[in-house]
């Protein structure tokens, strides 16, 4: 019994701890390394055609990046090089952002898959492997967030969840305070300390990035 009841707090911490990275700016590194054996490298440091319309180059931008997510599995893989090329991507799609105040338009509302981010333990790098998608649901008619995933615990797949209130700031930027968690049949309230914050820097009908107030970057899709 005592051997249970320790197993669920240890699990119940972790929970805590890497679902609120989840909605954890600080800026993305100045200082890149070119590779010329990297294709995703030759794209990223290529001079932009100034004749190239914006949607072009956003098309070729969320490919690029999506790309590349999928080559390191959410960032899960990724090499410092990789990493660089995301930033630099990143970076560019979010200058050519097409969407104002994106927290107040209806199209950020909805299920949103991660794609990738550059946050270990939301990856669970070193630990416990995620199955399946990790979903993010926003819904700014309520002010409310969501994350879910199910984590393979050794044996055994759990779901696993997150609520949270938002409290927008500006048209991009929101406070996150963390509400309540659910390790598989457990639930329990999220410490008061528990805060974090998203800016969503770049939105469309297919794709969402976002920096959160630890530095990580996101990358999500539609579903």
């Amino acid at each position: 019994m005592h051997l249970s009841i320790t197993l669920a707090a240890t699990l119940c911490c972790l929970c805590l701890q890497q679902q609120a990275d989840a909605f954890s700016t600080l800026p993305a590194s100045s200082t890149y390394h070119y590779s010329s054996s990297s294709t995703t490298a030759r794209n990223a440091f290529s001079f932009p055609n100034l004749f190239q319309s914006k949607d072009v180059r956003r098309s070729e931008l969320k490919e690029q990046i999506l790309s590349l997510a999928s080559e390191t599995k959410r960032g899960l893989t990724a090499t410092e090089e990789q990493k660089e090329q995301m930033q630099i991507l990143f970076a560019e799609l979010e200058a050519l952002n097409p969407t104002l105040n994106p927290l107040q338009k209806a199209s950020v509302n909805g299920d949103w898959s991660l794609d990738y981010t550059t946050s270990d333990t939301i990856l669970g790098k070193g630990g416990f492997p995620r199955i399946g998608p990790i979903i993010q649901n926003i819904d700014t008619t309520t002010l409310s967030a969501k994350n879910s995933e199910t984590v393979q615990y050794v044996l055994f797949p759990v779901p696993r969840s997150i609520s949270a209130e938002l409290s927008p700031v500006n048209g991009k930027l929101t406070d996150v305070k963390f509400k309540r968690f659910q390790l598989g049949p457990i639930g329990f309230d999220a410490p008061d300390s528990f805060r974090g914050s998203l800016d969503i820097t770049y939105l469309d009908q297919d794709v969402r990035l976002t920096r959160g107030d630890k530095g990580n970057i996101f990358v999500l899709t539609r579903m």
